[in-house]
This record gives structure tokens, C-alpha cells and sequence, in this order.
């Protein structure tokens, strides 16, 4: 790629932008998006995955290759992760933009952060690494590397502002992106179930090796589920990073029924009565649409081992981390076993009382992510960097 060949006003902005990862490309979409309503002219390049391309950004490295998930588990992209970041540090150094804009995925980022630091280019970090849960040090090479910082947790500005680095709290970006487009009637309909059946989602998340470590114990616990229930119904939407076969492939090898759906994924949340899901952002979101959930996570033993070394926090799901309690079940390594995991949800389904306290508890988490339009004050962060 040779930007100057394909920018020939050379008074046209360009911005890199880097998303190594699902959520990532979402809210970095809606920020490309935000930023073009300000300035229809800006040339966005980097890393991305679809949703980035859709915006129009040109995509040099596409997320979906680099998307991984334990310590131990990036060993196998490693080599394709190196080739993008070398390639990005090289435009950096060549072509320098007018704007970097890195979205979490700090292993990746904070490298090119020290690249641009060097070549005089301007850092912005959309959506802070947790530097509030593990490896804390980190936030000192934030302070130094980066420019201005977009947090999306409230309690993430106290974080940054010890160490004076320009923070602002712009309120979550799922506020704005977690909507229904049916009633549960056309949901129910357009999904071809059944009213009155207890239905269960399953969001076993977006990457490959995640789905293969977790999706065969959430099926198992269907299976028990289904002999457990008088009436039941399972539904997993899919993630667009996760190709429909090797989905399917691992549902085929199980006895439930579980019926696939692309796209459409909050309606799919929204409708069922409980829900799996891969500790994450689908967390968040499943309680943004407050249908109670249990959390499970499972990553290799050695990533494993060296995260309960390096992480100080007492939950995992980000919903009990926001809520500062307890208020959905965690499954996490060996205990994410089919039996427990069905135990719970047979008790939250037939508990009336622990079902109502939990779709009150997950009603009180969108209070606490600030008010919609998060894209819109980041992109005016943002560039109010490149004019100055």
C-alpha cells in the first residue's frame, strides 16, 4: 500500500485506527462514522474486521486472523501478528498519519503507541486496557506513551488521573448499540419458536478457540437441561467472525436442539429467558437487555495458571465487576462443567424470587455506563488532536 498514490490531496487527515478484536471493530466503527460526520474527508487505515470495512476504512489486517483469547493461546497467530504490527510501525515511520487511534488490545498497541511516540505522531487509546484488574505497572507506559485517553468505565478516570494523564469518561458505546429491532412476537416468529417454551440462549463467543473450549460444555448442559425441564428451547446466534459450519459441526455432535441464527444477535438475547455466555462483552450486553445469564470462561491450564498470578480482581464477568457484587453466576476453568452450569440455571429458571433480584440488579448496570452517544464525544476528542 502506498498512501500517497491513493491520497493525492495531501491535505486530507489520515488517521490510523487499530481494532485487534470483535467489540473492538464495533465501537471503532461508530467512531470512524462519528468522525466522518465532522469531517466527510479524513482517510482511515489499519486494523480492523467488517464492521471497520463497512465504515470505510482501509483495512490492512483484518481482526478475525489476530483474535485470540488466554495467554498461551496467541502462540499460534503469533507469526501473523508480528507481520500487521510491522507493517503498521513501518507506515508509521514512512507515512506518518495525523492521528493514531488505538481501541484496547494493548499487547498489540502499545508498541505502536512507543512507534508513534518517536515520529512525532499523536496517540489517542479509545477504551482503556484494564490496567484496573492485572499487570498495573502498565499504566505508567500509558502515562508516557499515549496523548489523551477515551475511557468507557466511570471508575477508570480516578485510574488515570494519578498518573496526569489526559482522561475523559465518554459513557459506554454499547448504550448506544444494544437495540431490538422485533417484539418478542416477531422475534419469536422470525426465529421459527415456540411461544410458552423456557428459552435458552447460548453465546459460547466469537473466536474460534473459545468456541471450541466452551460451547461443548454449554451443550452438555442443554442436554441435561432438556431432561430437566418439561419444555425447552435452545437458540445460539452467531457471531459474524464464526463461520456457520464449524458451528454447526460441534452442535451437530450433541443431542439438543439448537437452533442457529445469523445476525439479530440483541433479539436473540432479548427473547430468551436465560442465557450461556462467554465471559466478555456479550456479558454486558446480555445485561444491558437484562436477561439474566451464568458467565463461563475456560482457557488453556498455563494461561490459566498465569492469569490467577497476574489478575487482582474478584470477579471475572465484567457485570459483577461494574456492579461491585455478585449478581450473576461465574463458571470459570474446571468449574465450568455441564452439571453446575445446569444446576444453576434450572434454579435461577424455577426460583422465582432469584430471578426477579437478578433482572433487578442487571436493570441498575446501564445506570452506571453514563448516557448514550459515547462515539460522538470520542470523535470530537479525537479530532480536536488532529487539529491542533
Amino acid at each position: 500500500m502506498h498512501l500517497e498514490q491513493e491520497i493525492p490531496n495531501s491535505r486530507v487527515k489520515k488517521v490510523m485506527i487499530v481494532a485487534g478484536e470483535a467489540s473492538g471493530d464495533l465501537h471503532g466503527s461508530n467512531l470512524v462514522k462519528a468522525m466522518r460526520h465532522i469531517d466527510p474527508q479524513i482517510h482511515f487505515y489499519g486494523i480492523g474486521g467488517e464492521r471497520l470495512k463497512e465504515a470505510g476504512v482501509e483495512i490492512v489486517a483484518n481482526s478475525s486472523d489476530m483474535a485470540v483469547v488466554g495467554l498461551t493461546e496467541v502462540l499460534s497467530k503469533l507469526g501473523f501478528i508480528l507481520k500487521a504490527r510491522r507493517k503498521l510501525k513501518k507506515y508509521l515511520q514512512e507515512e506518518p498519519p495525523d492521528l493514531l487511534i488505538l481501541i484496547d488490545y494493548p499487547d498489540f498497541n502499545l508498541p505502536l503507541a512507543r512507534k508513534a511516540r518517536k515520529n512525532g505522531v499523536k496517540v489517542f487509546y479509545y477504551i482503556s486496557p484494564q490496567v484496573w484488574a492485572w499487570r498495573k505497572r502498565r499504566i505508567y507506559s500509558i502515562a508516557r506513551l499515549v496523548d489523551r485517553m477515551a475511557v468507557i468505565l466511570p471508575f477508570e478516570t480516578s485510574t488515570y488521573e494519578r498518573v496526569k494523564l489526559d482522561v475523559s469518561f465518554v459513557g459506554h458505546p454499547l448504550l448506544d448499540a444494544v437495540k431490538k429491532k422485533y417484539t418478542r412476537e416477531e422475534a419469536l416468529k422470525n426465529f421459527d419458536l415456540k411461544d410458552g417454551v423456557t428459552t435458552v440462549g447460548i453465546l459460547p463467543g466469537s473466536r474460534d478457540g473459545e468456541v471450541m473450549k466452551l460451547l461443548p460444555e454449554m451443550l452438555k448442559a442443554a442436554e441435561l437441561l432438556e431432561h430437566r425441564l418439561s419444555s425447552v428451547q435452545f437458540i445460539l446466534p452467531l457471531a459474524d467472525t464464526l463461520s456457520h459450519d464449524f458451528v454447526a459441526g460441534i452442535v451437530r455432535q450433541y443431542s439438543a436442539n439448537v437452533k442457529i441464527v445469523k445476525d439479530n444477535v440483541y433479539d436473540v438475547i432479548g427473547l430468551s429467558d436465560i442465557a450461556m455466555v462467554a465471559s466478555g462483552t456479550a456479558t454486558l450486553e446480555t445485561a444491558l437487555l437484562e436477561t439474566p445469564m451464568i458467565i463461563v470462561y475456560k482457557v488453556s491450564p498455563v494461561s490459566y495458571l498465569m492469569g490467577r498470578i497476574f489478575i487482582d480482581v474478584d470477579h471475572i464477568g465484567i457485570v459483577n465487576i461494574i456492579a461491585g457484587k455478585t449478581i450473576v453466576p461465574e463458571f470459570i476453568q474446571n468449574d465450568a462443567n455441564p452439571e453446575a452450569m445446569a444446576n444453576e440455571i434450572f434454579d435461577i429458571l424455577t426460583n422465582k424470587l432469584r430471578m426477579d433480584q437478578t433482572k433487578q440488579d442487571l436493570a441498575k448496570i446501564r445506570g452506571k455506563l453514563g448516557t448514550p452517544g459515547a462515539a460522538v464525544r470520542t470523535a470530537r476528542l479525537a479530532y480536536e488532536m488532529i487539529l491542533k
